[in-house]
């Protein structure tokens, strides 16, 4: 315990005023961010889940109701890629601040559009009187695939959130690893927090009370909010590439963000495959990442509804998965000065990921809430290593690339890197998500479908043998590095990156002046400028014996 004080209060200190603020501001809105999006992205999938198989039930046809929603799911992936991209122009051009909360208010409308159009076919709340789990009477009368459309455009705001939230922590505290990946860990435990409540909450009292066609009514409204707490952020020092130059007009923004989107792609896969000082980066970020998704949007939602007989619940899964983050943000947080590299935690999600075998061989009676939180159990673990992972490497990439910022004029290089890393990834799910789906399907009507069908079979090879492929290459991804064949290794190609930039410290440092931050009316200096004046003095000191 003296440990975790002492760790909570070093953090404290290591942070300037400014820096506080900003990272307080940023930690409000990812909150309201998370719960909404859990609220959104568990009903999409329960709501299409029932629709479809309802449909196929209707028309006494053959469900496909996992391939569809692994196309639904794909295409919004694929156009995350989109909104992905687009972020690394975007930063040079706008304050981060005001691209995030644009980009939140954007998503916050299309999930609105999804409320309108149930209620405008006659959809409504679900009434108390309905008590039977495959009763859909509530629901709008619409072709299920009209969600599809609307699903894919809210994929561009989804994507540009979800990497700007991964690139702004570099703007808020420069490119002190110590800096970043204490903030990286403080935010992902109050994004987990809201993570697990926000599951939790959609799952035992959204969906049962308001219907998992209803249940995100709540999503514009926290996205609102959030877009509201992230433009009180300050802009961060933020100079724009282009403001010497005259507006340009609509055809040549066009033309100009049409370049820039090709040479952010460029620019990111060149830093990647240019040495072999981050190719491991592909495997160790973006086929985890991938691993984790396909847990809570893939494997999750075909064990509710087919083993548990309730889509619902695939949401209590994603919570404990939720709480395993939560744990594993929390554990970097903690002892970051003892394990510097996010190499063993990599290797933790690595292993963590062949918990899934038992999945197989698991036959539970259905209808039973609790069977859903013993999934949640499991799911727990290797989310604590993807999370601890997922951190960590991010924090080592944002320091890393902060030393390339000044190699291009339009694209910055963390964002092209962030970019292709993650477009990547929804480029495998959104090409692997609908074939698996069709795969669980195929195995389902083939031992009987609604008649008694199981997927005990597709659930051994999506899971248990995918997974175990998965572990293979993030493991050997983690032994390609200079310096990691240490079981902890302290630092990899001998490189240091605990100490700020100069030009990052000096503009920070003089934007922090100016909003009277950095000296307060006893001539106390902020945390940043001690921590450099320090450097500075180890520099000039003689080597001790």
């Amino acid at each position: 315990m003296p440990g975790i004080i002492a760790s909570v209060k070093e953090s404290w200190h290591l942070f300037s005023p400014s820096e506080k603020r900003n990272i307080a501001l940023y930690i409000v809105g990812i909150m309201l961010y998370k719960f909404g999006l859990e609220a959104f992205n568990g009903s999409i999938t329960a709501l299409a889940t029932n629709r479809y198989d309802w449909e196929a039930e209707q028309a006494g046809t053959r469900a496909k109701t996992f391939q569809r929603v692994g196309l639904l799911q794909g295409l919004n992936q694929a156009f995350q890629c989109v909104g992905a991209i687009l972020i690394a122009p975007l930063i040079k051009r706008w304050p981060t601040r005001l691209v995030l909360s644009t980009a939140i208010v954007l998503f916050g409308v299309l999930t609105a559009l999804l409320l309108i159009i149930d209620a405008a076919t006659g959809g409504k709340i679900r009434p108390s009187s309905v008590t039977d789990d495959d009763d859909y009477s509530y629901y709008g009368d619409y072709n299920t695939d009209g969600m599809i459309p609307v699903y894919t455009i809210a994929g561009i705001a989804y994507g540009m959130v979800e990497l700007i939230r991964r690139v702004i922590p570099r703007d808020i505290v420069g490119g002190n690893v110590q800096k970043l990946r204490r903030m990286d860990a403080l935010v992902h435990i109050f994004y987990e927090i809201s993570g697990t409540s926000g599951a939790f909450c959609t799952a035992l009292g959204l969906i049962p009370n308001l219907g998992n066609n209803m249940a995100f009514i709540i999503t514009p409204i926290c996205f609102t909010l959030a877009a509201i707490a992230w433009f009180f952020v300050s802009n961060l020092g933020f100079r724009s590439s282009l403001e010497d130059m005259d507006s340009p007009n609509y055809l040549k923004s066009i033309w100009s963000g049409t370049i820039l989107f090709f040479k952010s792609v460029w620019t990111g896969g060149k830093i990647i495959f240019g040495s072999r000082k981050t190719i491991w980066l592909l495997p160790g970020y973006t086929i985890a990442l991938y691993a984790h998704r396909y847990l809570e949007n893939g494997i999750a939602p075909a064990i509710a509804k087919r083993y548990l007989k309730n889509s619902a619940w695939s949401q209590i899964m994603v919570g404990g998965s939720n709480f395993g983050e939560l744990f594993g943000a929390l554990f970097v947080f903690l002892f970051t000065n003892l394990i510097t590299t996010p190499i063993p935690w990599l290797r933790l999600d690595a292993l963590a990921l062949l918990i899934v075998w038992y999945l197989p061989y698991w036959y539970p009676p259905a209808g039973q809430v609790r069977q859903a939180w013993i999934v949640a159990a499991t799911f727990l673990p290797v989310s604590f290593g993807w999370a601890a992972g997922d951190v960590s490497l991010a924090a080592y990439i944002q320091a890393t690339l902060a030393r390339k910022e000044d190699e291009s004029k339009d694209v910055s290089a963390l964002g092209a890197v962030m970019a292709f890393l993650y477009a990547t990834y929804i480029v495998i799910y959104a090409i692997a998500n609908p074939l698996l789906g069709d795969y669980i399907d195929g195995v389902y009507a083939k031992t009987g479908g609604s008649n008694g069908g199981n997927i005990h079979e597709a659930i051994q090879n999506v899971a248990g043998v995918q997974f175990t492929i998965v572990c293979a290459c993030v493991l050997a991804a983690t032994f390609i590095p200079k310096g990691a064949l240490a079981l902890n290794p302290k630092m990899l190609y001998g490189e240091s990156l605990d100490r700020d930039l100069d030009l990052d410290e000096e503009s920070r440092g003089s934007m922090e002046k100016k909003d009277g931050e950095v000296e307060n009316l006893d001539g106390e200096k902020g945390a940043a400028q001690v921590e450099q004046e320090m450097a500075r003095a180890d520099s000039h000191s003689p080597p001790r014996k």
